[in-house]
């Protein structure tokens, strides 16, 4: 693939996402309750573009992954790439499970199911596996592939009525976590595969006509008319199916509709990014876009205090005044990219060495 196929810009919506998420929850997990007045502009408009920050997520988390899936397999060996992208989904699950573990607990012989509950990572990580799993099934057609991506994306949006209130009484936590909030998961599966499923999709289209002559500005221009009809008109679009289908899951999905607008943020989003592409390239900002594993990682045991029970919620939780708090949430930002930058190396050592270690077992 020639350097200028590269995709930058989703290195800058990845610092974009990753920073958000840094004063998000810094700010929701310390501001004293008095403060979280709906009712206040500022906090309204906060709120809303915290919003914006999982979607983003999951979206660009398909869209990388796929989009390298594709390039390797044109290049005539995805084998390797499949091997990685298992590992890693696997390897995010492993992570997302020992952020929840805490240490002086399990040494005094407490064990909490707070560990099973699911969040960002194990749903990135199932996430990355079932795109494995698609890419395998239809990598020999691309056009297919890119129908079924979308139409997973549609379906486990438009069904979000059907099992938002799901109950799973008599499934084990461990697999009912990934599906039913009920028990503190965080994130599920359904509805936020749908997100990495349309981030899929956008791949392909950038794949098979990144190097076409104003491929570039047709994008973006593509990114803000869709960003801006799913934001603004998805829901009548889904009144109008009802209407002709009278199809009762349309309107149901219409009047409860949080997922498509989302996804015309995160289109938006994209939009702004890939139009400043050229000024980011090298920039401190994409180089943020690249740790974001590590700063999550760092932010979850400074923040939420992983593995000894110890971080800045268990002092000051639901304390801080407006002021102070943006002003914590920007040191907070700071210290953690700090702390990431000179925790590269570490992480990729670790990395590498859980893969020797995998590696020697299968080899016995």
């Amino acid at each position: 693939m020639a350097q200028s196929n590269r995709l930058y810009f989703i290195d800058a919506v990845r610092a974009f996402a990753i920073l958000m998420m840094l004063q998000g929850h810094f700010i929701d997990t310390l501001l004293a309750p008095v403060y979280k007045d709906k009712s206040n502009t500022a906090y309204t408009i906060w709120s809303y573009f915290r919003g914006i920050t999982a979607p983003t997520f999951f979206t660009i988390s398909g869209l990388v992954f796929a989009y390298l899936l594709l390039r390797a397999y044109a290049k005539g060996n995805d084998k390797t790439r499949i091997k990685k992208g298992l590992f890693r989904g696997l390897l995010l699950l492993a992570i997302g499970y020992s952020l929840r573990i805490n240490v002086f607990s399990w040494l005094s012989g407490s064990f909490s199911s707070y560990f099973l509950v699911v969040d960002v990572l194990q749903c990135i990580g199932v996430s990355l596996i079932f795109l494995v799993g698609l890419h395998i099934l239809f990598k020999k057609h691309s056009y297919i592939f890119s129908i079924v991506l979308f139409t997973i994306g549609c379906v486990c949006f438009v069904t979000e009525p059907l099992y938002r209130n799901l109950t799973l009484d008599h499934v084990p936590q461990i697999i009912g976590n990934y599906l039913i909030k009920s028990n503190g998961s965080v994130f599920t599966i359904l509805p936020w595969f749908g997100y990495s499923a349309f981030g899929a999709f956008i791949s392909t289209v950038f794949f098979r006509h990144v190097h076409r002559d104003r491929f570039k500005l047709s994008t973006i221009i593509i990114f803000f008319i869709v960003g801006g009809f799913l934001i603004y008109y998805s829901s009548w679009f889904l009144l109008k199916l009802y209407d002709v289908t009278d199809i009762e899951l349309f309107k149901m999905s219409a009047n409860y509709n949080y997922l498509f607008s989302r996804l015309g943020d995160v289109l938006m989003l994209f939009g702004v990014f890939y139009t400043l592409e050229q000024f980011l390239k090298q920039s401190i900002i994409a180089r943020i876009g690249e740790k974001t594993l590590s700063i999550y990682v760092i932010h979850f045991i400074l923040l939420y205090g992983s593995f000894t029970g110890y971080g800045l919620k268990k002092f000051l939780s639901n304390s801080l005044e407006p002021t102070t708090a943006i002003l914590g949430a920007v040191l907070f930002m700071v210290v953690v990219c700090f702390i990431s930058f000179h925790y590269a190396k570490t992480n990729a050592f670790v990395y590498n060495l859980t893969r020797k270690i995998i590696d020697t077992f299968k080899n016995r």
